[in-house]
């Protein structure tokens, strides 16, 4: 398995070139770049374009893009007008999302990447009929537009009532959009436990999101570093090195003031986790 790193681990900071080149520089080939516009604004030319020429002269490829959440640069506190749903049931804030995830999509034609990791539906949401519809319609014009870019669309479980490892097989069944998918530990650690949703999603798997928790609270703490993580990681990574190349070890962090200097401290985790 290769080593990648997201950048929500420096979500906080505006994302420069010097970033990317200590993720390099510490020892992980790919990234995930996360589309929240206080750090990667997919709207603002400039960056886009300086990220771009960078990416042509260096090694480190660009794995992923996380699909935003929010259209605003504040994590949503603009209101909740701001918020980015693919399973929104009015159709002009549907589109409305579905245009904003286009904007990060044509990303693709200033630097290339492999998947978009989507959400369906937001945390805690409910399961309803519609929203599957909702999210159907959505996600054909998404993979459309995506295809045309060289990239693929990939699900991500996440702590709802639509995306449990069993609910996206499902959504799989019922729209035959045949769609593979990111998986998450810590979200699976808080739902139904990450060894139950690798065995339903891994034939699917093409791409991780490897993280630690209490169980209860999606705190994205360093595994085998942080003070109250509880997956039980010499049981899950031969799970996951059994698919071999199938998807990377792809470190989705938080950064943590227990830990000054993140990105090394990523890379130790990295190594903990490869010699569990």
């Amino acid at each position: 398995m290769q080593r990648a790193l997201s950048t929500h681990l420096i979500v906080n900071h505006r994302l420069t070139t010097v970033w990317l080149e200590r993720i390099h520089g510490a020892g992980f080939p790919l990234v995930e770049i996360f589309c929240a516009r206080q750090h990667f604004d997919y709207r603002n030319r400039s960056q886009v374009a300086e990220l771009g020429f960078w990416f042509r002269d260096s090694q480190l490829r660009c794995h992923s893009l996380h699909s935003p959440m929010y259209s605003d640069d504040c994590w949503g506190r603009s209101g909740p007008g701001a918020v980015i749903s693919i399973t929104e049931l009015t159709k002009p804030k549907r589109l409305a999302a579905v245009d904003e995830i286009k904007r990060a999509l044509d990303v693709a034609e200033k630097f290339p990447f492999r998947y978009l990791i989507q959400h369906l539906g937001v945390s805690d949401e409910e399961y309803d009929e519609r929203k599957i519809d909702a999210a159907f319609t959505a996600l054909e014009d998404i993979c459309l537009f995506a295809k045309h870019r060289g990239v693929e669309v990939l699900l991500e479980n996440i702590p709802n009532r639509l995306s449990s490892a069993e609910r996206l097989l499902h959504f799989n069944e019922l729209t035959h959009l045949n769609l593979n998918f990111c998986l998450d530990t810590g979200h699976a650690h808080i739902m139904e436990g990450v060894e139950n949703a690798f065995h339903l999603l891994k034939d699917r798997i093409r791409s991780t999101h490897i993280h630690d928790n209490d169980g209860e609270r999606d705190i994205h703490l360093f595994p085998t570093l942080a003070a109250g993580g509880s997956i039980d990681w010499p049981r899950i990574m031969p799970l996951l090195r059994e698919r071999g190349d199938q998807f990377p070890l792809l470190l989705e962090l938080k950064e943590s003031p227990d830990f000054p200097n993140p990105i090394e401290s990523a890379t130790l985790a990295a190594g903990n986790l490869e010699s569990c």
